[in-house]
């Protein structure tokens, strides 16, 4: 498996950046970028490829919305020039709240969108000339639209690669087998080796057995918290400490009907615990709600125990499918993934 870890930034983005290249040195192999409506994730992106050499760059991730096709192939582009080869796409729809309350568009055909954009790019770094007509994207624009003096294109510079990652954040059993089928890598949340064949299995194995073989296998990209805790009140104490960003998620990524990560809770058992966080959450009583987080759900999608739980817990994500380990480190974070490094094959 690679190791790879979001990058947790509070405003200071440049102090964060740095410290990358501590991580880079103690056996980091990717590290995500997230973009949602604070900094945008370019900017960031191009500054880690600046102060880094061997890590790869990935946003984790850009909306499939804002940024047309062409302009997503050239962030790509871009991106993986300065980066030397190194930068890896991650891609999703986000949700309703984010794409018609801050970017002010329609969260309309969110599968279709990111099935045309990943074919889209995938051709525009090809250097292809680009004629496109499809439920979605029409290029160039057709006449009636506009001025009618557009004509097919292709991208002016030569790409560093004809080729780069593209990893989908996919939750719904069709956006899963869409993944499956198109991407070269998945970006589940929430993962818990536990329930990963009961909630995906179906899916991923429609998608796949549609997947061209260029392709090569699919990366799954998933994790959590980790950290090494040498006795029960330290490990419940970190698991703590993710108790709110969960109660965000489940409760307040959408509403009633509408949040894909309390339908995902909801179907991993925990339904009515997902209902009352809800509740809770939209009722303005977040603390409330996170105490309800379930232990169970904490502690099978995160990596917190001492030294032989987290042994197991690695072995248990890489046996249900993980590839690529993403993980928030708790405590040193260089010195932790110095040590859990080799447990991680």
């Amino acid at each position: 498996m690679r190791v790879g870890m979001p990058l947790q930034y509070a405003g200071d983005v440049v102090s964060a950046a740095n410290q990358v290249a501590a991580f880079e040195q103690a056996g980091l192999d990717v590290v995500w970028v997230a973009e949602a409506y604070g900094f945008d994730g370019v900017s960031l992106m191009g500054y880690l490829a600046a102060v880094t050499d061997n890590v790869h760059i990935g946003s984790g991730i850009l909306n499939v919305y804002s940024r047309t096709p062409a302009l997503m192939a050239q962030v790509t582009a871009g991106l993986d020039a300065v980066s030397s080869g190194r930068f890896e796409l991650g891609l999703g729809a986000s949700g309703p709240q984010v794409i018609e309350g801050w970017h002010g568009l329609a969260y309309d055909r969110p599968l279709a969108r990111t099935r045309e954009l990943v074919e889209l790019v995938r051709r525009m770094l090809r250097r292809e000339v680009i004629e496109h007509h499809g439920d979605v994207f029409t290029l160039p624009l057709p006449g009636d639209e506009g001025t009618g003096l557009g004509k097919p294109l292709k991208m002016l510079t030569h790409p560093v690669r004809d080729a780069v990652p593209i990893h989908v954040a996919a939750l719904g059993s069709k956006n899963v087998e869409m993944t499956a089928e198109i991407a070269d890598g998945w970006m589940p949340i929430f993962w818990a080796p536990e329930h990963a064949d009961s909630l995906y299995g179906d899916a991923l194995g429609a998608g796949k057995a549609k997947r061209s073989d260029e392709l090569g296998d699919l990366d799954i990209i998933t994790g959590g918290l980790l950290g090494i805790a040498p006795d029960e009140q330290t490990k419940n104490a970190l698991l703590d400490f993710v108790r709110p960003m969960y109660a965000l998620y489940i409760g307040g990524m959408g509403a009633k009907g509408k949040n894909f990560y309390n339908t995902l809770v909801t179907n991993m058992g925990w339904g009515e615990q997902a209902e009352r966080i809800q509740d809770l959450y939209l009722d303005g009583k977040k603390d409330e709600a996170a105490a309800l987080v379930p232990y169970e759900l904490l502690d099978q999608t995160n990596i917190v125990g001492d030294e032989g739980f987290v042994k197991e817990r690695i072995a248990a994500f890489a046996d249900s499918g993980v590839t690529t380990l993403n993980v928030t480190i708790i405590g040193d974070g260089p010195k932790v993934l110095d040590q859990v490094r080799p447990w991680i094959s």
